[in-house]
């Protein structure tokens, strides 16, 4: 992504605040950069670190992106009218 398509500083806070669990995450990948705990002294635990804190990031994006996806496809279905939801 070139600066040129950088979304605005405005729009990535927006977008943090509709999905505070990834909001959460870049603070834990934050923290870890910074070494707010004071406790990272070798590369290979701040990598491992890192690591961990990717990993659980991808997983909260997918469940977000399946979560959207799910909403989507209801108001789709809602809109045509072929759905109706029981008890």
């Amino acid at each position: 992504m070139t600066e040129q398509q950088m979304p605005s500083d405005e729009a990535i806070m927006r977008s943090l605040n509709a999905n505070p669990q990834i909001k959460s995450r870049i603070a834990a990948l934050l923290a870890v950069i910074e070494d707010a705990a004071d406790d990272l002294k070798e590369a290979d635990a701040a990598e491992m670190r890192l690591i961990e804190e990717m990993r659980r990031m991808g997983q909260e994006a997918m469940q977000a992106w399946a979560n959207r996806q799910n909403e989507i496809t209801e108001q789709e279905v809602r809109q045509v009218g072929q759905v109706h939801r029981h008890g």
